[in-house]
């Protein structure tokens, strides 16, 4: 049941047997011995993928519901330690600064957890790609996932000295006539995000002209040292930079609304206890980080 479930979440015979550690012609011929053990075709197989039929489909959702029960079984009459590989995707910087310099104690605490960490901005297919959780800065569209929010990190707008001597420095979102921006394209809508500004009247957004744009926020980042124009970002991404003097924060008494980090995970699936540590131990990450 569980390598029925991994092949069809992964819509690959060898990338289930992978995560399983097994051989592919070990995987393949533990299907075909299941499929002639209930009587039915379980899954079409092509030469790129491989999908449920419609048999397939309701044993997966039935094998689902009762590998929970056996998991949870298990985990009441075990030492209880989580166990297992758990495959997470975040952003590098993200999982730089924040996750790997406490990551040897989480290990060290559950020494039965193998992480996988998959690193970058793009959409991700979680099931196909076997992934158990994604770690993502913003608010999520509603993607049918399940969202527990682990912090809320602050921002702030900043520009190198280059441009602050080109452009001056502005002191109110009012002085920002004849300021450029760089522009972070959003890879749901396809237009460039405007800035935001808060203050006594709430929220202000402001486009300004760019001559550069970015998908890319390490990318964007990189514009703006070469002094092309205002950015907003979390202010972890600056630190050493404002530290050293490469960049200068802004309008420090207008800041960006603050920006979520979510973690996110498919609703469908019972959540191992090797996720649940995790997610508890990044939130608390988060808590006690000096952002």
């Amino acid at each position: 049941m569980r390598l029925f479930v991994r092949v069809v979440e992964r819509r690959s015979f060898s990338a289930a047997a992978t995560d399983l550690g097994l051989a592919r012609s070990t995987a393949t011929e533990a299907i075909k011995r299941l499929e002639a053990a209930l009587g039915a075709r379980l899954l079409e197989r092509t030469t790129r993928h491989v999908t449920p039929t419609l048999d397939g489909r309701t044993y997966f959702a039935r094998c689902q519901s009762i590998l929970a029960e056996v998991e949870a079984a298990d985990a009441a009459f075990r030492d209880s330690q989580p166990r297992g590989l758990l495959r997470i995707d975040a952003h590098g910087l993200l999982t730089r600064t924040f996750l790997l310099p406490r990551l040897p104690a989480f290990l060290d605490h559950y020494p039965g957890i193998d992480l996988h960490l998959g690193q970058g901005d793009r959409l991700v297919d979680m099931v196909r790609e076997g992934i158990d959780c994604v770690l993502r800065a913003g608010h999520p569209e509603d993607s049918g996932l399940i969202q527990r929010r682990l912090a809320l990190i602050p921002e702030i707008t900043c520009a190198s000295p280059i441009y602050l001597e080109r452009h001056g420095t502005p002191r109110h979102p009012d002085d920002l006539e004849g300021h450029w921006m760089v522009g972070f394209v959003s890879s749901g809508t396809g237009e460039v995000l405007p800035l935001e500004f808060t203050g006594e009247g709430g929220l202000r957004e402001v486009l300004l002209p760019r001559r550069v744009t970015a998908n890319n926020s390490t990318t964007l980042a990189d514009l703006a040292r070469l002094g092309y124009g205002l950015i907003q970002a979390p202010r972890y991404r600056f630190k050493e930079d404002l530290r050293e003097g490469r960049m200068v924060e802004v309008l420090p008494d207008h800041p960006p609304t603050p920006t979520p980090i979510h973690a996110l995970y498919p609703q469908n699936r019972h959540m191992a206890p090797r996720l649940r540590v995790f997610l508890d131990w990044a939130a608390e990450v988060f808590r006690e980080a000096d952002v």
